[in-house]
């Protein structure tokens, strides 16, 4: 399909309407997961709809020492691969056009939920993401605009923004599209060598094996749960040598540490490791955080949880996460 390139919001706002505009949000580099997040966008659209795709690296989320002057910039491919995945316009504003007076002196704030984890790392980052968002949200005027869940406290912080602010804009995250050996699909993968490369497939595997004790650990509250105390069932149990199977159901159900405890540990224990390769990786946080603020949970919690990790190997800092759940209704 053709896909028109714009540079200014009035060329945006001069375009003819029909249905429903989806916006995915991008500082350029795209790559299969910017692709599936267009795709996606085009199914939610539909055929009388439009997909706008933003191109934008947004000087406020970078730090003292981060990575603004090397970050990739690719918009003629960036056009060619969303075109290739259903946008109708890519709009690619130059600074000046988004922060027309300069730096803005009235900003988005993020609030405890941006003080933790990536905010802890990158100070002042959420602040200035959720301002160049609410600023995108504006030029664009979308009904839908989708986010990647590979950034879960960016997905999080946007959808509390769109709530507490009242945006009038529906909010949908994608899942975390993934290489073939694992590694989340990233613009900074590009600067990984071959070994640094091997090493950061570490933080997939932690995630994995996370996430695998945590599969254990429900399977078995499962099957505790249809163990039912009766004297009959028991001996049936007995009868066919289930019973320290039973047994050891309920233990697991029951075990503190467990839960929790037992996720971050099988996901740690990948991490240490990794930590003595050559190059190594240097760990920031491993966390299993409620989505809904971001805080760590303990071994009671019940409900929708985020296992999540951030390292660096040699000078790249890559981020991951998987969604699980505990406590799942019998």
């Amino acid at each position: 399909m053709t896909t028109t390139l714009l540079s200014t919001a009035a060329e945006l706002h001069a375009r003819t309407r029909a249905g429903r505009r989806a916006v995915v949000m991008t500082m350029g580099a795209l790559h299969e997961g910017h692709a599936t997040l267009i795709r996606t966008a085009r199914a939610l659209a539909g055929p009388d709809g439009e997909v706008v795709v933003t191109v934008f690296v947004n000087p406020l989320q970078f730090g003292a020492g981060e990575d603004l002057d090397r970050y990739p910039r690719t918009l003629d491919a960036d056009v060619k691969l969303a075109g290739g995945s259903g946008a109708d316009v890519v709009f690619a504003p130059a600074v000046d056009e988004v922060y027309p007076g300069g730096e803005p002196q009235v900003r988005i704030t993020a609030g405890p939920m941006g003080e933790r984890l990536e905010g802890a790392s990158r100070p002042g980052h959420f602040d200035g993401m959720l301002t160049v968002v609410a600023k995108l949200l504006h030029l664009t005027r979308p009904d839908v605009a989708l986010y990647g869940q590979k950034d879960a406290q960016q997905l999080a912080l946007i959808r509390r923004m769109a709530r507490d602010l009242n945006f009038g804009v529906e909010i949908v995250g994608v899942p975390t599209v993934r290489e073939e050996d694992g590694l989340a699909l990233s613009s900074r993968n590009r600067y990984l060598s071959p070994a640094e490369r091997r090493t950061a497939l570490a933080l997939s595997s932690a995630l994995f094996a996370g996430q695998d004790r945590h599969a254990a650990q429900e399977a078995l509250r499962a099957r505790a749960r249809e163990v039912p105390a009766t004297r009959a069932r028991a001996e049936a149990l007995s009868a066919i040598g289930e019973s320290r199977a039973a047994a050891d159901a309920h233990a697991v159900a029951t075990a503190v540490p467990g839960g929790p405890s037992a996720v971050r540990a099988a996901a740690r224990q990948v991490l240490d490791e990794a930590a003595r390769l050559d190059p190594p990786l240097v760990l920031d946080y491993l966390a299993l955080v409620d989505p809904s603020d971001f805080t760590d949970i303990g071994d009671d919690f019940t409900g929708e949880a985020v296992l999540a990790v951030a390292a660096r190997v040699g000078t790249t800092r890559l981020i991951d996460n998987v969604p699980l759940t505990f406590g799942a209704a019998s």
